[in-house]
């Protein structure tokens, strides 16, 4: 599957999509396909301030539990509550179902995250395809 480009991606397997001080974060593609059948997600309250590369939450698959480690600093403005009743929607389309929405503390840690093409090397180097 492609990687919307305009996204940026963590070597965690989270995105991100940025428009003005406000990112929406949610997981790749290739980590709900690695998780399998997603049966839950725990995230953050709304007002909660995430660090960069640190947990905000779970999700919980048949396979495993996996952390969601924050791309940048910010505070939540929002969650997904349909996540709540139907966290199986990430499996459905995991670049479209956005998990939470923080206003940026520092814009500049984008910077530090991965384009979508260098996010598909990463991916190649882990499987080996």
């Amino acid at each position: 599957m492609a990687y919307p480009a305009g996204y940026r991606y963590t070597k965690e397997h989270e995105w991100i999509s940025v428009a003005g001080s406000t990112g929406t974060v949610g997981i790749t593609d290739y980590a709900q396909n690695s998780l399998g059948d997603i049966v839950f997600v725990d995230l953050p309250k709304v007002g909660d301030r995430l660090e960069a590369g640190k947990i905000f939450g779970s999700v919980e698959s048949v396979k495993a539990v996996s952390d969601l480690f924050s791309p940048v600093s910010g505070t939540v403005t929002a969650v997904n509550e349909e996540l709540k009743d139907a966290p199986e929607r990430v499996n459905a389309d995991a670049n479209t179902t956005w998990m939470l929405k923080l206003d940026l503390a520092n814009p500049a840690e984008m910077d530090a995250l991965l384009s979508a093409a260098d996010y598909e090397a990463f991916i190649a180097e882990e499987t080996g395809h």
